[in-house]
């Protein structure tokens, strides 16, 4: 972390610890000291919730593998019997399986927090890179653990998933067979799996570690999307803002704990209770919720794409819906160029603003196409909500840092919280300040 530090040992062994190794100086300037916006809403504090459920779902998860079986004849019925047999397995098995998806809420939460407040303008492109990848492997890991309990949608859905490498041109087959072991799903698929899903949180660590000391070098955003000016912008990490963090995490705490004690399988599938049957194809086959808006851009193209007026096929159908997955995905990592505005906080843009929100709505929408077969109205709203999910990226965010006139900005994080608040509106953190932090 740049920036100067002012932890001070007091012990003897804290004073030999730091000159050898300063964990405690580390922990110190990250997370007490450290310097952040003094005007941070409640959606900042998702960060910290990402961190806190990522440790968790390790943890159980650790604990979950010690209880797993991963072989095709015995997965499912394992599952089943740490739910019944294990002195409170029911209660870590719907933990981990709740968990995954109250992590994706909070990510896609913190994600949209990025887009409406301009959190991937320089200098934090790195740090919104560092997230993407971040979500890229938290969507690999989700998709492997979905398969594990090896149930009729756990199984389908890796058949139509791991498929889809096979449009690839060329490698596309040879990848395929390298995945699932094999050419069919079978057990070699599931060990693969296993292990793939047992080591990626750990490489999520690892990339989480980067994500944070990137955001330490580069300073933390705010609602006004004004840099640090001054000792009066900012204040220390601790107490201020652990407080606001633990008491939002305590919020989406009590929300899991529902879900997790009183519906656990709300958010499965009903066909994933039955054991995998490789001769018995579900009637829908469906990803999980938090999968859903790229499974409908993936079956928006039903085409082919080839030279007009000719037989002459470049893309078909199943490769075009491929492409466009991963391209909607792929998308997220240029946006800090591909909006050209010079203004962050979308609260001084109000045409972004308006088309943030439909972003918004048409993204939800996309997750309920997703949902739905791919038959009769549902094509055609597929095709309209992944062409108005691209627009948003490719030509409403670029042309709008062009045409549009934002509102005037606060000169300074101060103003911007007494304007709000009023001449009397601070005096709870009055003195409470700390150094701003140096700008890598």
């Amino acid at each position: 972390m740049s920036g100067h530090s002012t932890y001070n040992p007091t012990t003897g062994f804290g004073k030999f610890m730091d000159s050898r190794l300063p964990i405690a100086r580390l922990i110190h300037d990250s997370f007490v000291s450290f310097p952040v916006p003094r005007n941070l809403n409640n959606f900042y504090t998702f960060g910290g919730i990402l961190m806190v459920m990522l440790v968790s779902q390790i943890v159980t998860g650790i604990v979950i593998a010690m209880h797993f079986t991963p072989e095709s004849t015995m997965a499912f019925d394992s599952v089943h019997l740490l739910r019944r047999d294990v002195s409170y397995g029911n209660t870590l098995q719907s933990w981990h399986a709740v968990g995954a998806s109250m992590f994706f809420v909070a990510v896609y939460i913190h994600i949209f927090r990025g887009l409406y407040y301009g959190s991937y303008k320089a200098p934090r492109e790195v740090l919104w890179i560092l997230g993407v990848v971040i979500y890229l492997l938290m969507m690999a890991t989700a998709f492997m653990g979905y398969v594990l309990p090896w149930g009729q949608m756990s199984y389908w859905g890796a058949q139509v998933i791991t498929n889809f490498f096979s449009a690839i041109p060329l490698v596309g087959d040879t990848v395929r067979e390298y995945l699932l072991g094999g050419y069919a799903v079978g057990n070699a698929t599931l060990n693969r799996f296993f292990s793939l899903h047992y080591l990626l949180p750990f490489m999520i660590a690892g990339i989480v570690i980067l994500h944070v000391w990137t955001l330490h070098v580069t300073g933390q955003t705010n609602p006004t999307g004004v840099e640090v000016k001054s000792k009066q912008d900012v204040i220390p990490f601790t107490p201020y803002a652990t407080v606001k963090d633990a008491f939002a995490m305590v919020v989406f705490m009590i929300v899991m704990c529902y879900f997790v004690f009183f519906m656990p399988d709300y958010l499965g599938h009903a066909d994933n209770y039955i054991m995998a049957n490789p001769l018995k194809t579900p009637a829908h086959i469906v990803p999980e919720w938090y999968f859903l808006p790229f499974y409908a851009v993936l079956r928006a193209v039903d085409f082919n794409i080839g030279i007009p007026f000719t037989e002459i096929v470049l893309i078909d159908s199943k490769l075009g819906g491929v492409l466009a997955m991963f391209g909607a995905i792929a998308v997220l990592f240029f946006v800090p160029w591909l909006d050209t505005s010079d203004v962050r906080s979308a609260n001084y843009r109000p045409m972004y603003k308006i088309f943030f929100w439909l972003f918004v709505a048409n993204a939800v929408f996309l997750g309920y196409l997703g949902s739905r077969p791919a038959e009769g109205i549902w094509i055609p709203l597929m095709k309209a909500s992944t062409f108005a999910y691209f627009l948003h990226f490719l030509v409403i965010m670029p042309l709008l840092g062009w045409f549009e006139k934002p509102l005037p900005r606060p000169a300074s994080i101060t103003d911007a919280v007494l304007a709000k608040a009023g001449n009397g509106g601070s005096s709870h953190i009055e003195g409470a300040t700390a150094e701003p932090q140096s700008k890598g």
